[in-house]
């Protein structure tokens, strides 16, 4: 299935939260030689070394020898539940070593996806990772009100949702009280251009083999039924991380 803009469709959806996997992969895993420790550049830990691409955003050592991308959601519970179990020890034993880069990818799953998503492309590239923590940490809170919200928000015309949304579920004031103001915020809400390269790029996941969040590729070949930390991790071990 290809997706289309958001504002012509009414969303890549219901590909379902968790289409990436089942989370019971009993697959063998080939082991590859231990890859070395990198260090950082000078002054800092690679858990500072934030870089934009064309794609997403990664956070690490942007030549590490293993590449983890994730496409997440940022209202699908199963993603919340990795960012707020897994990406921790991510970081702390593979990311901060430079052996492994993290790559976050937006992939739009649920009605209300937009919102959130095109506001945490509105903050600097250093902050776009203390934003989507921040999300998956709030996310319970944040989408309490989805379907009082989604009953209201139907009526209005695609290109007025993302911003409906925003206002309703509390994104917008989550995103004010992280120093974006108002008026930048509803910009990027509304903003065609920003719609388009979050679409566009969601297309190219799709043609990528992802159907569903979290999906998750290791040096750029999708991991199969993995959803979860204790499933990922051995992955990346067997990928050289240990």
């Amino acid at each position: 299935m290809r997706v289309a803009p958001l504002f012509l469709l009414p969303l890549t959806l219901l590909a379902g939260c968790n289409g990436g996997g089942s989370g019971n992969s009993t697959a063998a895993v080939t082991s590859a030689t231990p890859v070395a420790a990198v260090a950082p550049p000078a002054g800092k830990t690679w858990l500072d070394v934030v870089s934009k691409t064309s794609d997403g955003y990664i956070q690490g050592n942007p030549n590490a020898p293993i590449k983890l991308l994730e496409y997440g959601s940022r209202t699908c519970p199963v993603c919340g539940h990795f960012a707020n179990t897994g990406v921790e020890p991510l970081r702390a034993k593979y990311v901060s070593t430079g052996k492994v880069s993290y790559e976050f990818r937006e992939f739009w799953v649920h009605p209300q996806d937009a919102a959130p998503s095109l506001l945490g492309n509105c903050v600097s590239t250093e902050a776009f990772f203390p934003v989507l923590d921040q999300m998956y940490a709030q996310q319970t809170e944040l989408n309490a009100k989805i379907e009082q919200v989604y009953a209201q928000v139907q009526s209005l015309q695609k290109t007025q949702q993302p911003l409906a949304y925003a206002v309703g579920l509390g994104y917008l004031d989550f995103i004010k009280q992280r120093g974006v103001p108002e008026e930048k915020a509803r910009q990027c809400l509304t903003d065609p251009a920003l719609v388009k390269t979050i679409n566009d790029r969601i297309n190219k996941g799709i043609e990528k083999g992802v159907n569903g969040t979290p999906t998750f590729f290791i040096n750029d070949k999708k991991v199969d039924d993995v959803v979860a930390w204790e499933q990922l991790e051995p992955r990346l071990q067997a990928a050289g991380a240990r």
